[in-house]
């Protein structure tokens, strides 16, 4: 499904003396398969544009599009389900979302909500478990007797059962571990490369937009300040800087390099491995100056 955003304004209490105007004038589109990153410091309208991304706000003016449907506010909103069962969200500490008794229950009242029967809910939970880690076992366990990360890959299971093709992440590794934080990310990796679930990441960690991202969006005062590939868009760290936002640590090693000894590595790294092959070449290429001369 592609998604886009064409002209977007949103206004909170419009026409009141509190109104106050978040969104001005967005304009993207995140494309099927893709991995994209939204980026933005505290109050740039990250968290009202995520509210978008499933119309669970509705544009003040201009229109959001999700695949061939769309939602704007002059038209009446039908067929919500469909499109919210296309779209996933997995908000910021989803375990806080977990009710039920047992795993098998809390995952499968998505199913049941919209159609399916106890037995082909449960059943779907079932299948989905070792998708997020978890076996057959924690079925019948109560969600409150896990671990954190436990918990959160229960909550994730939740929005997976439904078969988005759409995964929209809003934070996902707050208040993990470093541990916990890479399992989790690698499990959304592995869900766009495997499953070709396109991701939209929202999040303040630009080592994981380095990392696994193909496309960011760099939101200021809510607009749309920058986008495109990250190794486009960190070419301008102090920019970046300037409202409130980093690069990834090799962004800025390679920086420090290329400003402290004049010379810059080939390609701006995203990873440990690319700085460390970027640095390799560069030597590499010096000792072949210095032995011709």
């Amino acid at each position: 499904m592609e998604i886009q955003f064409k002209n977007v304004n949103y206004t909170y209490q419009p026409d009141t003396p509190f109104e106050n105007k978040v969104l001005h004038d967005i304009n993207f589109t995140i494309e099927h398969g893709s991995y994209t990153a939204i980026v933005g410091h505290t109050g740039s309208g990250k968290s009202t544009l995520l509210q978008h991304l499933n119309a669970l706000k509705v544009p003040t003016t201009g229109s959001v599009w999700l695949g061939d449907y769309e939602v704007n506010a002059s038209k009446k909103q039908k067929a919500l389900n469909d499109i919210r069962k296309e779209v996933g969200v997995v908000f910021q500490f989803p375990e806080a979302q977990l009710f039920e008794e047992t795993i098998g229950k809390d995952i499968a009242f998505g199913p049941q909500n919209f159609g399916a029967t106890e037995e082909e809910a449960l059943r779907l939970a079932r299948e989905i478990l070792p998708v997020v880690g978890l076996d057959e076992s924690f079925m019948d366990k109560s969600p409150f007797d896990l671990s954190g990360g436990q918990m959160r890959r229960v909550a994730i299971a939740g929005v997976l059962v439904m078969k988005p093709s759409v995964l929209v992440l809003d934070e996902p590794t707050a208040g993990l571990d470093p541990k916990g934080q890479l399992e989790m990310m690698d499990l959304f990796n592995r869900l766009h490369e495997e499953e070709g679930i396109t991701i939209i990441l929202v999040t303040h960690q630009m080592e994981d937009v380095g990392k696994y991202a193909d496309n960011m969006i760099v939101l200021d005062a809510g607009r749309v300040v920058d986008q495109g590939a990250p190794k486009q868009v960190f070419k301008n760290q102090k920019w970046l800087q300037s409202i409130q936002l980093d690069v990834p640590q090799t962004v800025e090693f390679a920086n420090l390099l290329a400003e402290k000894k004049q010379w810059e590595v080939e390609r701006l790294p995203m990873t440990l491995t690319e700085l460390a092959d970027g640095i390799v070449r560069r030597l590499e290429a010096e000792k072949q100056v210095n032995g011709h001369g």
